[in-house]
């Protein structure tokens, strides 16, 4: 299956920014705390695809240094695939440069794993499978 665009993550400093989207008509669907990304997060689903709004847990979270270097503002895109270690060894043999090698627990129950910005050409990239249940 082509990979489809899963969601758009947002850093920001609270989930109160959640505000300004909910007065566009959109509401917060799901919220939970992922603990291996040290963020809370709060998904709106827009269409077929949603906005993450990514806050930090505390100052060691990456998205706590990512706010601090470069503000609030878009972090990553999200793209679902089937198999998830497929695609990470394919990029891999192709020569793109890998934050997770292998998948990693992530919102919703999702395995997850990260593209580092240069291979997005600056995007970070967010590969998610989600584990049937």
């Amino acid at each position: 299956m082509k990979p489809r665009l899963d969601h758009i993550g947002i850093a920001v400093r609270s989930l109160d920014a959640a505000k300004i989207y909910e007065s566009l008509g959109l509401t917060v669907e799901h919220t939970e705390v992922v603990e291996t990304q040290r963020v809370r997060t709060a998904f709106l689903s827009v269409g077929d695809s949603n906005l993450e709004l990514l806050e930090p847990v505390d100052a060691a979270s990456p998205i706590a240094k990512f706010i601090e270097k470069r503000g609030e503002g878009i972090h990553h895109l999200c793209f679902r695939v089937d198999d998830i270690e497929s695609h990470l060894a394919r990029l891999k043999a192709e020569g793109y440069r890998l934050i997770n090698e292998s998948p990693v627990p992530g919102a919703h129950g999702c395995r997850v794993a990260f593209l580092h910005p240069a291979a997005g050409n600056g995007v970070l990239i967010e590969l998610s499978e989600k584990i049937e249940s």
